[in-house]
């Protein structure tokens, strides 16, 4: 429906970050309307019931990024979010031989120490150094990134911040920051730690959602970018939300309802309405059109600039660099709804199963792994990581019976078939997935009740998430911090007046975090734009 602009600001996708944005403006008094495609809300995190009695969290599954300042500004304990920390982190071992990383230092030293007394010696000392690195880039995660060929006085000091935090840390930890900066996990990893199985599951926090192997430059970074997160204050804290991963985006959407926003499901937008290089509003999947005094698109620079805006509204310059920022989405997801938990032969019960299992024996089963994606295929033997949220929240599944959530790495969007013969492997590719987790628990297919798989096209399709990335564009170096989404617009507005960014695709990327959702706010309100 036609008419006068009524909106401040219109927020393109329903998932966490554009529901953190709503939040914030509509606290700020401003008049926010948000349109979600599908009909629920939560984007990649999102909770649904796929089976009767069993509600999955499809997409992401666990939670730690989530920045604790948004917790407490919006005040999400008290519109229905409550995080349940994992317990441990359990790597079964091929040859019967297995690791579990627990809560409880002492646990996992005794642990480790199985497999190295100078590991578990160096453990604890690594865990400090890396909470140091966590503790120098977390406020980069909350700043507006300053553009270097600035001239702005305010931008340069921005920088020579930066600088003189770097050069005030220690010999030792600067050294660190420049590893996990520029160098791989395995480097990283090896000047740590002598033991195989322990680096090899540690290294799969330097892979996860991207195009990379654990000997590729930049996946240190990602390896940190994890290691970010915090519960209650601790680093490297990881848990469930309540209810599902849908918990986080209903208790956000909750706050921005209660701050007065508007929320609309299966409203997709079609078109980003622009006139004179100025964004006016959207028009929806079925010809509606909606004014606004903002745009603000809360998907990945792809989608909105390369289908919704077009590139008869973008210049040749701006336009040839979206679309070299890369996508190259490279997991799936298989969930699965079982009849019992099943017996993982190197340990018996359960109690190492409250966190989350890692398939990763070795450095080389992962490059082999990525071998496969290198090469247009989904990896035969894949890494995962996989979750019993039913061991921590039974209100997902009926009595006695259980979840288990997959995440697949690897799954090239660009199979050497082409990505539209993702439909066609599908079925393939989720039984590659069971096979491998019956090396290590013969009876998995006398438990499964029902199993959803989903490929990277599937991502695409259903979750508007392009070729299948999770971060709306990779981690990697050359597309981080003032080169996010591209080198002259990574400060959250783009080239086309009154539309703004707030998705993953922006600064600081990817994972449940929301600070791009907030950072957006925050410089939107500032700009005046919608005031």
């Amino acid at each position: 429906m036609a008419g006068n602009s009524q909106w401040d600001a219109i927020i393109i996708g329903g998932g966490h970050n554009g529901l953190v944005c709503a939040a914030y403006l509509a606290k700020a008094g401003r008049k926010v309307l948000v349109l979600e495609r599908r009909h629920v809300l939560g984007g990649a995190a999102v909770t649904e019931e796929l089976y009767p009695g069993f509600h999955f969290s499809v997409c992401s599954y666990v939670v730690s990024l989530l920045r604790p300042k948004i917790i407490r500004e919006l005040e999400l304990a008290k519109h229905g979010l409550e995080i349940l920390p994992l317990d441990t982190t359990f790597l079964p071992l091929p040859d019967g031989r297995s690791l579990a990383r627990w809560e409880d230092a002492g646990r996992t030293y005794d642990e480790i120490r199985k497999f190295s007394q100078i590991d578990a010696d160096r453990y604890g000392e690594f865990g400090l150094a890396m909470g140091k690195m966590s503790q120098f880039v977390g406020p980069i995660l909350e700043m507006t990134p300053p553009s270097p060929t600035s001239r702005n006085p305010l931008e340069l000091m921005e920088f020579l911040k930066l600088g003189k935090r770097f050069t005030d840390l220690r010999n030792d930890d600067r050294h660190n920051l420049v590893r996990l900066m520029t160098g791989s996990a395995v480097d990283l990893l090896d000047q740590w730690f002598e033991s195989e199985p322990l680096k090899a599951t540690m290294s799969g926090s330097g892979i996860i959602g991207t195009f990379l192997g654990p000997r590729s430059p930049g996946s240190a970074y990602v390896l940190l970018h994890h290691y970010m997160g915090q519960i209650d204050g601790a680093y490297r804290a990881w848990g469930f939300a309540k209810g599902g991963t849908g918990g986080i985006s209903l208790s956000i959407a909750n706050a921005a309802q209660a701050y007065g926003a508007e929320i609309r499901t299966s409203a997709g937008v079609q078109k980003i309405l622009v006139s004179g290089n100025q964004a006016s509003g959207v028009v929806l999947e079925n010809g509606d059109e909606i004014h606004a005094k903002t745009v603000v698109s809360g998907v990945d620079p792809h989608l909105t600039f390369l289908r919704m805006v077009g590139k008869d509204h973008l210049d040749d310059e701006f336009s040839t660099n979206v679309k070299r920022f890369k996508m190259r989405g490279s997991s799936g997801k298989v969930n699965l709804a079982l009849d019992r938990i099943p017996d993982w032969t190197c340990r018996p019960g359960t109690e190492h199963l409250r966190g989350d299992v890692n398939i990763a024996p070795s450095y080389d089963y992962l490059e082999r792994a990525y071998d496969d994606a290198k090469y247009g295929s989904f990896s035969r033997r894949p890494f995962m990581n996989i979750v019993y949220p039913t061991l921590t929240d039974s209100s997902l599944a009926p009595p006695g019976k259980h979840i288990m959530s997959c995440f697949v790495q690897y799954a090239p969007y660009h199979l050497k078939e082409g990505a539209d013969d993702w439909p066609n492997q599908r079925e393939a590719f989720g039984k590659a997935v069971v096979d491998t987790i019956e090396e290590y628990c013969p009876d998995i297919r006398d438990c499964i009740l029902h199993q959803q798989t989903l490929t990277p096209w599937d991502l695409e399709k259903e979750f508007g998430l392009t070729e299948g990335n999770i971060f709306h564009g990779e981690l990697s170096l050359e597309q981080l911090f003032f080169l996010r989404p591209t080198a002259k617009w990574a400060r959250y507005k783009t080239p086309i007046s009154k539309l703004w960014l707030c998705g993953s695709g922006a600064h600081p990327g990817g994972g449940i975090m929301g600070s791009p959702g907030a950072n957006a706010a925050r410089d939107l309100l500032r700009s005046g734009e919608v005031s």
